[in-house]
């Protein structure tokens, strides 16, 4: 199982709107999201940034992230949502959320 952490910015008068999408997120982005092997997924908010962690416990993370791109009802929702998002300058290419380094964990 690997942990991730991302971070990204929301665009202050769009948070509202992204708040209200993810309290009724589309059934169909929910099931590719398990489909692909993520769990324990949580998207926090504060001051206009979010936090994202999960866990990925497949075996070909790219893969996994490859097939979720390509699903018509994942497409449709971040065509939705990432509009109300401003990535960070510093992010990595390939990369919408930033991904973050694990420096500490205690189970």
């Amino acid at each position: 199982m690997r942990r991730f952490g991302q971070v990204i910015r929301l665009i202050p008068e769009k948070a509202d709107e992204y708040i209200k999408y993810h309290a009724s997120v589309w059934p169909g982005v929910l099931k590719m999201i398990k489909d692909c092997n993520i769990s324990n997924y949580s998207i926090f908010f504060k001051d206009n940034w979010l936090f994202a962690y999960f866990e990925y416990t497949g075996n070909d993370f790219e893969a996994d992230m490859r097939k979720m791109a390509q699903d018509e009802v994942t497409i449709k929702w971040w065509d939705v949502v990432k509009p109300c998002m401003d990535p960070l300058e510093t992010r990595q290419t390939g990369e919408f959320w930033a991904n973050m380094e694990e420096i500490f964990h205690l189970d």
